[in-house]
């Protein structure tokens, strides 16, 4: 076996290829990694919640710039400790752009939200599962960073059709929706995941659980008979009441019913 002698170089005499000069004159809109698996904490309406999450990270480079320190993104979520939420966010999006030496960046990280929850007759304990989207914008402008927080959930619910319970003697068909909620947060403004999951769960013709007895199958399948909703009733329900947060500067619900008397889905939208 040969040995192999590496010759040990100071960092500060290594050349530094991408921040050289790019003679192209093209910006890049964005650039850096994605797809990170890294764990997390989640600030919840009751206490700090372990999870997992995928990152996107990126920032602008501009034309005269060749290339990003894309090792800087890893960098910045190693040493990052807060609990992921509307200030932490803010928070490390602004410590990014300058570490990367840019003027605009954004973050996304996408994970599994679980709420704890009680069948609605029996009472038993089971877990519900939400996916959860952050994500948060920053451009520096005269010295001075402006931060934009996105956030936004799926629901998992229950619809009734109105029309099937109205024209059928007996019985009418029901399936599983899914109601999309993102909000823009005002400046400084906070907010749980979980009063946008209440909103949703709501309006739907029944909530769902993670488990359920007989005693509450028939406490959904009866609620679910009585509160029939099109998926133009569930889209107008959840965005009044959306409409309603104070700390929101706008908003999207999206509804998507997954037929069961057909092979394909009903959906709608509301933008503010």
């Amino acid at each position: 076996m040969n040995d192999m002698k590496v010759k040990h170089i100071s960092p500060s005499k290594m050349a530094d290829v991408q921040s050289s000069e790019d003679y192209r004159n093209l910006a890049i809109e964005q650039v850096g990694v994605r797809g990170i698996r890294f764990p997390i904490m989640v600030q919840g309406e009751k206490g700090v919640l372990p999870s997992v999450a995928q990152f996107n990270l990126n920032v602008a480079l501009p034309p005269e710039k060749k290339g990003t320190h894309m090792s800087r993104f890893m960098a910045l979520l190693q040493e990052s400790k807060e609990p992921v939420s509307a200030s932490s966010m803010a928070h490390l999006v602004k410590k990014m752009i300058p570490l990367l030496e840019a003027k605009k960046g954004m973050i996304e990280l996408s994970y599994a939200h679980f709420v704890n929850k009680y069948a609605p007759v029996s009472g038993i304990e089971s877990l519900m599962d939400y996916e959860v989207t952050w994500t948060s914008f920053g451009v520096e402008h005269e010295g001075q960073m402006q931060i934009t927080n996105f956030l936004k959930v799926v629901v998992p619910v229950m619809s009734l059709c109105p029309c099937s319970k109205e024209i059928s003697d007996f019985g009418a068909h029901n399936q599983r929706s899914h109601v999309m909620i993102e909000v823009c947060l005002k400046n400084n403004a906070s907010l749980y995941v979980e009063e946008l999951i209440r909103i949703a769960e709501s309006q739907a013709s029944c909530e769902l659980w993670g488990l359920l007895k007989r005693t509450d199958e028939k406490y959904v399948t009866e609620k679910s008979y009585e509160n029939p909703k099109f998926v133009e009733d569930l889209v107008r329900d959840v965005a009044s009441h959306v409409a309603k947060l104070d700390m929101i500067d706008s908003f999207k619900v999206e509804v998507e019913n997954f037929e069961s008397i057909h092979n394909h889905s009903a959906y709608a939208r509301i933008n503010s």
